[in-house]
């Protein structure tokens, strides 16, 4: 499904990712964990074709991505920040997207989940955070792709919308579908993540399930886990 190989990335001197290689299977739920500045998103972006890495490859439903831009129309992004135009109302932009994506969409039963009914009048400008995370969301959820990508899909949402969000996923994964999440939320990531992968300073030091994960590290419990690892590695 995704092939990463020998991905590097630099922004003037910082160097974001370093020879990363990650292999993920098609059907699953893939979490990718790190400190904030780790290369999660740089990633991300780059699997999306919105990053240039400066060398390796990748290939995405086993085509390679480079100067290939079709194989983006199976995949649903999440991005971290939503940047909405302020004046367009809710309804607006939902048809916007449609129009755009030409693919046969499904949003009632997302609006009715995430109760946004009220809000469809309303323009993106005025809503809240979590709000506007519901609509990222719906925008995301409506097309059937097989491929989702979800950068940060926690981020404002309140504890029932939460719940809506984990049951999505699974109902997502239950059809067989591919998803692809980064979050610092780690009870969301262990109820959800089939396998976790950890990059820290632009290299994966863990790839596996999060049993994996605690047998590796000798720890009961996936918070201590992760923080073995951090400590191991700023040590080393």
């Amino acid at each position: 499904m995704i092939e990463v190989r020998d991905l590097h990335k630099k922004f003037a001197k910082n160097r974001v990712l370093q020879g990363v290689e990650l292999s993920i299977p098609k059907g699953g739920i893939f979490t990718v964990l790190g400190p904030n500045g780790s290369g999660k998103t740089t990633l991300i972006k780059s699997i999306l074709g919105m990053v240039i890495p400066d060398k390796g490859t990748i290939e995405v439903f086993e085509q390679n991505i480079k100067n290939n831009a079709a194989y983006r129309n199976q995949i649903n992004y999440l991005p971290q920040i939503a940047n909405f135009p302020s004046n367009l109302k809710v309804k607006e932009l939902i048809r916007m997207i449609k129009d755009l994506r030409k693919d046969s969409a499904d949003e009632k039963e997302l609006i009715a989940l995430f109760k946004l009914e009220p809000f469809l009048n309303k323009k993106l400008g005025n809503l809240s955070g979590g709000t506007k995370q519901k609509v990222n969301l719906v925008l995301t959820f409506m097309f059937d792709s097989p491929l989702i990508i979800l950068d940060e899909p926690t981020t404002g949402l309140d504890p029932i919308a939460l719940l809506h969000l984990k049951e999505l996923i699974n109902k997502e994964k239950a059809k067989g579908k591919t998803i692809m999440i980064t979050s610092h939320i780690m009870s969301f990531v262990e109820d959800v993540s089939d396998e976790i992968v950890f990059l820290l300073e632009g290299v994966i030091y863990f790839k596996g399930s999060i049993q994996a994960l605690k047998e590796k590290t000798q720890q009961e419990d996936f918070e201590h886990a992760i923080a073995t690892i951090l400590t191991d590695n700023h040590h080393a």
